[in-house]
């Protein structure tokens, strides 16, 4: 873990050359040597008054994969709140005042939580499995005229 600067909010203070035991900053360039840098010191960070400084991880752990139940479990969820979604956005177009309100604002949360689950699938990073999966039963499966086949062809090439 090393620290880094945030240019746009360094007002220049230079408490931070004071206090970095190893002289990792530097005021002149606005960089902070990341080699000379102790790992999780952060007097710094703690030192600047402008909190231009913050620490950043070197090393990040290796993502684990879900299981077929929990995948399949969130792709259910996935779905479930599409539809309920699709359900208060019609509330909400055919409502006034407070139960607009509320429809609107339960679309906006099952929104949310179905991309969280659409993230959590693997959905929302184009290059994983799961998405070359879905385009590719996107053309096995007839859609009719409108379906952009050749777009969708293009992009399963791409990835």
């Amino acid at each position: 873990m090393h620290a880094v600067r945030n240019i746009k909010l360094c007002t220049k203070d230079c408490l931070c050359l004071f206090v970095c035991p190893t002289g990792a900053t530097n005021t002149e360039t606005g960089q902070i040597d990341a080699d000379k840098c102790l790992d999780g010191c952060r007097l710094c960070v703690d030192a600047c008054p402008s909190h231009a400084i913050s620490l950043v991880y070197d090393r990040y752990p290796e993502v684990k994969r879900k299981t077929s139940d929990v995948q399949s479990a969130l792709e259910s969820l996935l779905d479930n709140k599409v539809v309920q979604e699709a359900i208060a956005l019609s509330v909400a177009e055919t409502s006034e005042g407070t139960a607009k309100k509320l429809a609107t604002a339960l679309a906006k949360s099952n929104r949310i939580l179905a991309e969280d689950c659409a993230r959590e699938s693997g959905y929302l990073i184009a290059q994983s499995d799961a998405v070359r999966q879905l385009l590719a039963s996107m053309l096995d499966q007839p859609y009719g005229e409108d379906f952009p086949a050749d777009a969708v062809s293009q992009l399963l090439e791409l990835l």
